[in-house]
This record gives structure tokens, sequence and C-alpha cells, in this order.
């Protein structure tokens, strides 16, 4: 029977999906010659990069609050579990996904799939957040990973 994960540990899976997504882009960015689609993925990359920090932040002021409760460790009663996907989550770094003989077309797709399924998750880690202002933050950044899909799909209807 699996357990119930934490909050912390639901938003370290958050942390890990960023860190995976900034690393594809990373990646992606440095894979074409054309300034324009390098700097796209370098941007989505930056901008992973700060919800890595925000997710950070979530994370920390939850176990500052486990200790001042003298809970530390004990947040269970916080979010259900929200499944990472396979596409995302469960990959160990942007190699798995890029293997730099894609077209960009192809690169595209997959990243708008990765960005599908943040927002999926993230819609679930909303529906859990333990205050109004860590949800207000989640559905922030849910917002941002919808302009993602908007210009990433902006930048595939360029090439198709």
């Amino acid at each position: 029977m699996a357990r119930e994960l934490t909050a912390y540990e639901v938003l370290g899976i958050a942390e890990t999906m960023e860190r995976s997504a900034a690393g594809f882009y990373r990646k992606a960015a440095g894979m074409y010659q054309d300034p324009k689609t390098s700097k796209l993925f370098s941007d989505l990359a930056q901008w992973e990069k700060r919800h890595i920090e925000v997710f950070a932040e979530m994370k920390k002021r939850l176990s500052d609050q486990s200790w001042e409760l003298g809970q530390y460790g004990g947040e269970r009663g916080g979010p259900s579990k929200p499944e990472p996907s396979t596409a995302s989550a469960d990959r160990s770094g942007p190699s798995q996904d890029l293997t730099g003989r894609e077209t960009k077309a192809e690169v595209l797709r997959i990243a708008l799939q990765k960005e599908k399924d943040s927002i999926a998750y993230y819609a679930g880690l909303k529906g859990a957040a333990p205050c109004a202002e860590d949800a207000k933050t989640i559905q922030d950044i849910i917002e941002e990973e919808e302009r993602h899909v908007r210009i990433l799909t902006q930048s595939l209807g360029q090439i198709v």
C-alpha cells in the first residue's frame, strides 16, 4: 500500500520537475544555431529556474513552520498525493529527452508535453496547498506554464 506524500515531498517533486525542465531547455538552446530559437529555449530555462526558487522557498517555509510547531516531518495531514507524470518527474535528466538529433518541431512537441504535465501536477498541488498564499503562488506558476504552452504552440505553428 502506498503511503501519502508529505507537503514537503510534493513540493520536492515540483522542484525536480522544474529542474528537469530547465535542464531540457538549456540543452535545447544549445542545439540550434538560430539565435531566435536559442533565445526562446534560454528564456524558458530561466523562467523554470525561477519556479525552482519559488518551490524551494515554499519548502523552507513549510519546514520552518514544522520546526516551530515541533512537528518536523509530521506534516502528513497536508496534501494528498498528486501523481507526477512519467513524462516529467520520473526522468533522471534532460539527456533522456534529447539526443541532439531531434528536429526543432520534435523538441517543441516534447517541450509542450512537459509544460502540460507540469500544469496537471500543479493543479493538484494547488488544491492541496497548506495556505491561501501558497495556492495563489501555485496558480501564478500555472498561469506562467500556460503562457509557455502558448509560446511553444505559436513557435511550433510557425515551422510546421
